[in-house]
């Protein structure tokens, strides 16, 4: 099991509170210690920004997580501020099979039929035993029967025609595409759900 240090639990804004990424705790101290983020104390009246050297002394609440130190525990940040950043960068949804699902708008790249996600696989248009790269440009969702049919062929020799090429999706801003997996209750604060 990971530890607490390498686990993406912090939250990181933009100096406009934008939620732009995620860290681990180890990388948020680093930022705190250099000056370039601050950590949000988040209490149920308030949302106060506060440097290292006062969150280094802040009290360890029951709600909070901890990491212990040589000078004793220390709070982990739930969200940290980077003071100097203010854009909102843009990225592409991870490459995963939700993502090709979505991007080809649940319908098999070869029958254009609807499929559900139990009905339909990731199929790689130049195969996998042909060299096929794992990217964008070489994915698409298939009919299980009609990915099976085509094996380890190419399209065209299994008597099939793309309804469209893949590509890349566009890129989005980072906010949309941040999940809560550990479920840290302070990220709803600037989360869009």
């Amino acid at each position: 099991m990971d530890s607490l240090l390498n686990l993406n639990v912090v939250l990181v804004l933009n100096r406009h509170w934008q939620a732009i990424d995620t860290r681990t705790p180890a990388e948020a101290f680093c930022q705190l210690a250099a000056g370039s983020a601050t950590a949000l104390d988040i209490t149920p009246s308030q949302l106060r920004p506060v440097r290292w050297s006062e969150w280094l002394h802040l009290p360890i609440r029951p709600e909070d997580r901890a990491v212990a130190t040589v000078r004793g525990p220390v709070r982990v940040p739930t969200v940290v501020i980077a003071v100097n950043f203010g854009r909102v960068p843009k990225r592409r949804p991870p490459l995963n099979a939700r993502s090709i699902r979505e991007r080809d708008g649940f319908r098999c790249q070869y029958t254009g039929r609807l499929l559900g996600p139990a009905e339909g696989s990731l199929d790689h248009v130049i195969p996998r035993s042909r060299g096929g790269p794992n990217t964008w440009e070489n994915l698409v969702w298939s009919a299980r029967d009609v990915n099976t049919r085509k094996g380890n062929r190419l399209p065209h020799e299994a008597g099939l025609q793309l309804k469209r090429p893949p590509q890349p999706p566009p890129e989005l801003p980072a906010t949309v595409l941040i999940r809560n997996p550990h479920q840290v209750p302070a990220w709803d604060l600037f989360l869009a759900t």
